[in-house]
């Protein structure tokens, strides 16, 4: 008998430990193990490590991205600006000496700013999701970086997406212009193209300009998992993607609709009422004030 307890609490012992092995490895996947740049224009980031695969996203030339997987031949796996996905190794070279520029978002709140590039190091800052900072460098999965008001120290690589600050801003507007492109299309359910558009048709088709695959619910787009969430309207800013929840809508799922935010407490999205079509509406008053749920920020 005691034999077989023994047995038992050095097996549960074991399950612990592959447990906690397992728990760590899954933590560490999401850190870079080096940074890498774009070597080719409009390079297509796909959903696996494969040419028929989907598409992400795509890239600018010369940018900064975080490899979080090198051991795949002729692939690497990256994270840039939030978006996960693979690019052909042709296209990418990895940083030799980890000092470069670039921009940084940070992707949670409460992250810490510490001395060195350790969790055991003084922490000199906190900072919360949406903070933009200067990346100096890379080391041993932690970025050196420098804060808006100065503090230099470092962040750990699954806190902070790499991005191009003007760039965004440049996609943003052109993803606007897109989409109003459009005004006046008329509405039909199901609709994903210029010859009619649903709310959610509209969207994926928009950002499908863009390089982005979004699925075909407005649901499916707020739990795609694709940017950043944003939660207030303040914070959002033109070419983010909104959201609506109309309890009396949306048949049990979390979201009853979609749009494209353009700027100044506007929107623009395809709207069923009275045949509409695609128009733009205020989102600071009103019904879809009412029934804000969020943004996205790609």
């Amino acid at each position: 008998m005691t034999h077989f307890a023994g047995k038992a609490a050095k097996v549960l012992i074991l399950s612990v430990i592959f447990t906690m092995l397992l728990a760590a490895t899954a933590m560490a996947a999401d850190m870079a193990v080096a940074v890498g740049a774009t070597t080719g224009s409009s390079l297509r980031m796909r959903a696996d490590a494969s040419t028929s695969s989907s598409v992400v996203t795509t890239l600018d030339k010369s940018v900064a991205v975080a490899v979080l997987d090198n051991s795949i031949e002729g692939w690497y796996k990256i994270n840039y600006a939030g978006n996960v996905g693979y690019v052909s190794a042709d296209y990418l070279v990895v940083d030799q000496d980890n000092l470069f520029s670039s921009y940084g978002k940070v992707n949670s709140d409460g992250v810490n700013v510490r001395s060195a590039a350790s969790t055991d190091s003084e922490i000199l800052a906190s900072v919360d999701a949406g903070t933009v900072v200067t990346v100096n460098g890379f080391e041993d999965g932690w970025y050196d970086v420098t804060c808006e008001y100065g503090t230099e120290g470092y962040i750990r690589s699954d806190f902070l997406d790499l991005t191009d600050s003007a760039s965004s801003s440049s996609s943003g507007g052109s993803i606007v212009s897109t989409a109003k492109q459009h005004l006046g299309t008329r509405y039909v359910y199901g609709g994903a193209s210029p010859s009619g558009f649903d709310c959610s048709g509209f969207t994926m088709y928009v950002y499908g300009q863009f390089g982005y695959s979004l699925p075909h619910t407005a649901t499916g787009q707020w739990q795609s998992g694709i940017g950043s969430k944003v939660w207030s309207i303040s914070a959002l800013q033109p070419g983010d993607l909104v959201f609506f929840n109309d309890p009396s809508r949306n048949a049990g799922k979390a979201c009853s609709h979609a749009g494209i935010y353009v700027g100044d407490g506007q929107f623009i999205h395809s709207s069923s009422s009275r045949s509409n079509g695609v128009i733009i509406s205020d989102l600071t008053g009103g019904y879809y004030n009412t029934y804000f749920v969020g943004g996205i920020h790609v």
